[in-house]
């Protein structure tokens, strides 16, 4: 534990009536030592701090006002101007107050533990940057080899990730052997075409030019594996939650994502393929499942945006959508009243006009048509451009081409049909055809919102509309 000390005392305090309060009081390695700015001359003060072998920090009297001190004095205040400068000083820095102040004739101390300290300002940098750079790489792989070393330190950092237990479910397989990877892109190719022949044609040309793996382009393949079992019955943390095992593989290869950018490598992750069918190519025995499957190698450059967002595919949610406070649905500003802000201002829109938001993410949309039909069920999606919203108590069976939203008042479904209209923006739509299938306040209030931009965010997201 690391302590911060504050000190208040009388010009002319002798050293010794100092460091004999600070003796009584203090137990414990002291980190900081703080007052208020004018004291740090004080002989005193400066002889504690290198008794110590502490920092010592100063606070002006305005820095120290504010603070809510437990015993404020009225003479500390007409001296000094601040209530009480020993535990105010100690607030100041952040810290937990430990003791109220202690005094002696000339002096008062305070203590507070500090929290662990965060890295320098350059390293903390450092850390932001390899995640602000962090790329999923699928063109322009150079024909150099990952030396040995290289990998193991990336290895190495995948495994170090957090696991529920310390169970460590993950494995990794290595894969250089062309022959291997010629079988594992096989099946990659086979669902890319699948999937192409599943979107509407304004989607599939988009996507047409979309490369989506780098299997015989990299040098290096890693399947990352997770065994569920790890551990045995009694891993801690896992009883109530066993999704918790599969959260810690993906974990470790968010790991090996940031080494590998952190050595020049770049990391593609191929999901256009069923599991179970790398996992026979693998040799993987019935019990190890595949979590992900990397491509690894040196590349000419790191985009400065993902491929998605630079080939106008996708876009980034804005931050403030995502959080909520105590409960949900408590943004800090509400997605409906941001929708319609946006509507009214458009160029200050970062859905619509996405270089407002913040870098380089600004392609345009693909502007494509979405059906969506509110209240509907799966068997509307047998158009490739139609999206089913449930509005049941009941969750329906798995079908991303059906979002439940069991909405609990029309408030409620307003929220919902912004929040969907402007996602599927985010995605490329760039027309809903809103349909009606259900008669229910909560479905004609989604529907409503989905369709009239003004009042639900429609138009503020770069969408038109029309009705079914």
């Amino acid at each position: 534990m690391s302590l911060v000390v504050g000190v208040g005392l009388r010009s002319g305090t002798p050293y010794a009536e100092l460091h004999d309060l600070v003796s009584r009081v203090v137990t414990g390695e002291v980190r900081l030592v703080v007052t208020i700015t004018g004291r740090e001359s004080e002989p005193a003060i400066q002889q504690l701090v290198e008794h110590l072998g502490a920092e010592l920090r100063t606070f002006t009297k305005d820095e120290l006002a504010g603070q809510p001190v437990p015993t404020p004095s009225d003479q500390v205040e007409q001296l000094a101007g601040v209530p009480g400068v020993a535990e105010a000083a100690v607030l100041a820095t952040g810290a937990e107050l430990l003791t109220p102040k202690q005094r002696s004739t000339n002096a008062t101390i305070a203590t507070g533990r500090l929290p662990a300290p965060g890295y320098e300002p350059e390293d903390r940098d450092v850390v932001h940057r390899v995640i602000a750079e962090r790329r999923d790489v699928r063109r322009g792989f150079l024909s150099l080899p990952v030396d040995d070393d290289v990998l193991t330190r990336v290895l190495e950092a995948a495994h170090r990730a957090p696991s529920v237990g310390l169970s460590q479910p993950w494995d990794f397989v290595v894969i250089r052997d062309v022959a291997t990877r010629r079988k594992v892109h096989a099946l990659a190719t086979a669902h890319r075409d699948a999937f192409a022949a599943s979107l509407p044609p304004d989607r599939r040309a988009t996507f047409d030019g979309l490369k989506i793996e780098a299997i015989l382009d990299t040098p290096v393949n890693i399947a990352v594996t997770c065994d569920p079992g790890r551990g045995g019955r009694h891993v801690l943390g896992r009883h109530a939650d066993p999704r918790t095992t599969w959260f810690s593989a993906a974990i470790a290869i968010q790991n090996l994502w940031l080494a590998a950018r952190a050595e020049g490598l770049g990391v593609g992750w191929v999901s256009f393929f069923e599991p179970g069918e790398v996992a026979a190519v693998l040799g993987l025995p019935a019990h190890v499942e595949l979590v992900g499957y990397l491509c690894v190698g040196y590349v000419e450059e790191f985009a400065a945006a993902p491929e998605l967002v630079r080939s106008g595919w996708a876009r980034r949610r804005p931050l403030s959508w995502a959080i909520h406070h105590e409960e949900w649905g408590r943004r800090t500003t509400s997605i409906v009243d941001d929708a319609l802000k946006a509507a009214q201002n458009p160029g200050q829109n970062p859905v619509r006009n996405p270089g407002q938001n913040p870098g380089p993410d600004a392609a345009p949309a693909t502007g494509g048509r979405v059906h969506v039909i509110v209240g509907g069920d799966p068997t509307d999606l047998r158009q490739a451009d139609a999206l089913v919203v449930d509005l049941g108590q009941n969750r329906p069976a798995a079908d991303f081409g059906v979002l439940w939203r069991p909405a609990r008042a029309p408030a409620e479904a307003v929220e919902y049909g912004v929040e969907i209209a402007r996602d599927l923006a985010l995605q490329g739509a760039g027309h809903l055809v809103v349909q009606l299938a259900e008669d229910s306040a909560q479905a004609k209030a989604l529907a409503k919102a989905l369709a009239e931009g003004l009042e639900a965010g429609a138009s503020a997201s770069g969408l038109t509309h029309s009705w079914a």
